[in-house]
């Protein structure tokens, strides 16, 4: 057998090793080859995708399933039911580190997923979210970002808003981090660019108006076909807010949150803003006013971002609840387990499985992983 290095590696051994596959152990002797560079060579650990675990490479799929769906004691339980493998829960973890590690890096730079999105029929959407996790340095917030290809919907009023069906993404792509809105922002750019959107392309932004995400988004995603859309069930909370302040709670608060909502949908933000500083102006009640102020304000931040009724004419949407879904697919489902407590970089790459899963990846990557 030849070495790197043009030299003649000589086989100094015969090993038998225990092997972990999806149909059991199997005790397998390897061929151990050594070149006077110094060089070690086992020619089956490479064509059988071995690590120094020793676990198949099939096996590794189905531990990185198993691993980043349940616990890992739980997954450890289930595999032994399942297909009689028997691995232990600390194993479990460590084939996911590494496997999670490698998604993470995959999904930011094999073409594979540029590839299916730009195939994907549809106008790109962007929408961001955080899930608080509990890790060992304390609650940290997992900030989930989705890029998606959609189909427009039928087009529709503003008393359909909440009755229409929006269709499912063409493609999705999903990536996560525990990590400061700047970097964050940057990772936006960095997967906009690697599935080939540009400054040309139709994009909608949508999110919770929180100032940190319009910040990034207006420095990591310009471009004229940019739209920046606030959710609309953010902005009915803060509507119900402040009919409570008002009128308390009960029917006649609801009624009037409901009033409000579709007032907005109808007129767009800076026409409804503006009708708001008239009803505080002829308001008497000091609390009612201070009620109003706050309603105002959070709109105003936002009033490029509420034209409600031209979106639903065009058959987009108007509210984030293809984020909200993920984030509770994601990352609660599998990372808020009651007692669970993270190491935050342990948990960045049990997130990146889950990732490559929702985002219809886990196959491609298993082909194409290095």
């Amino acid at each position: 057998m030849s070495c790197d290095c043009g030299a003649k590696a000589r086989l100094r051994c015969v090993q038998n090793k225990c092997v972990l596959t999806t149909v059991g152990e199997m005790v397998v002797p390897r061929r151990y080859y050594a070149c006077d560079c110094g060089r070690k060579q086992i020619p089956l650990d490479r064509w059988a995708g071995l690590s120094s675990r020793m676990v198949s490479e099939h096996a590794r799929r189905v531990v990185s399933l198993a691993g980043s769906t349940w616990p890992f004691d739980e997954a450890s339980a289930k595999l032994l039911e399942l297909c009689r493998m028997r691995i232990s829960d600390d194993t479990i973890e460590r084939v996911c580190q590494e496997e999670g590690a490698g998604a993470a890096a995959w999904i930011k730079s094999d073409p594979t997923p540029g590839q299916m999105m730009e195939k994907a029929a549809g106008e790109m959407e962007f929408s961001t979210d955080g899930v608080k996790i509990n890790t060992t340095d304390g609650w940290a917030e997992m900030r989930l970002n989705v890029l998606c290809k959609r189909e427009p919907a039928t087009p529709a009023e503003p008393a359909q808003w909440n009755d229409r069906v929006l269709p499912e993404p063409t493609a999705r792509l999903a990536w996560c981090a525990i990590a400061n809105s700047r970097l964050v922002g940057a990772s936006w750019s960095r997967m906009f660019k690697h599935v080939g959107g540009n400054s040309d392309t139709k994009l909608s932004v949508i999110a919770d108006g929180a100032k940190w995400i319009w910040d990034q988004a207006q420095t990591r995603l310009p471009g004229a076909n940019t739209q920046w859309v606030v959710d609309i069930y953010h902005v009915s909370q803060h509507i119900h807010d402040c009919a409570k302040l008002i009128l308390g709670e009960g029917e006649s608060a609801r009624q009037w949150a409901d009033q409000r909502r579709m007032e907005l949908l109808e007129q767009g933000g800076p026409k409804f803003i503006g009708s708001l500083q008239k009803r505080r102006a002829a308001e008497s009640n000091p609390a009612a006013q201070d009620a109003l102020r706050r309603l105002e304000n959070y709109l105003a931040e936002n009033d490029d971002s509420l034209w409600y009724r031209e979106r639903l004419a065009q058959g987009r949407p108007i509210g984030s609840g293809l984020i909200e879904g993920g984030c509770k697919t994601i990352i609660a489902q599998r990372l808020k387990r009651n007692n669970a407590r993270w190491r935050p970089r342990r948990v960045e790459k049990i997130a990146a499985l889950r990732c490559l899963q929702y985002s219809g990846c886990w196959e491609n990557y298993w082909q194409h992983r290095n």
